[in-house]
């Protein structure tokens, strides 16, 4: 089956022995369905602080990326690190650029006849 037009859609996921378990359905261009099912080890996810959120799209990620994907796969660990790596770096991002808001007496103007009313 060619896989580089499919479309692999999420059909549900269930837990089986310390797994979430998702279960896709390819769509070929014949509009042919497979069946498909990626595990996550929810070890390895609580270790490196995947989100659970991301784990359905990481599995799609497998999927899309495999040539002639087996009908049962395994997230791998280095998945889940590469995972949790972008998701430091974009918290160390956060961190470095800061949201900063204007107290509301640093808005007023000392010489306008308003600056006794906020003080």
């Amino acid at each position: 089956m060619d896989h580089t037009k499919s479309n692999f859609v999420l059909n549900g996921f269930s837990h089986v022995l310390g797994f979430r378990v998702f279960e896709f359905a390819c769509l070929d261009k014949a509009q042919a369905r497979t069946r498909y099912t990626v595990r996550a080890d929810l070890t390895l996810v609580r270790k490196y602080g995947v989100h659970i959120q991301e784990l359905p799209l990481l599995c799609r990620r497998l999927l899309d990326a495999s040539e002639a994907p087996e009908p049962a796969l395994t997230l791998p660990e280095a998945d889940m690190i590469a995972c949790a790596e972008k998701e430091t770096s974009r918290n160390q991002a956060k961190a470095r650029k800061p949201w900063q808001r204007s107290s509301p007496d640093a808005r007023v103007d000392e010489s306008s006849p308003d600056a006794e009313k906020v003080r």
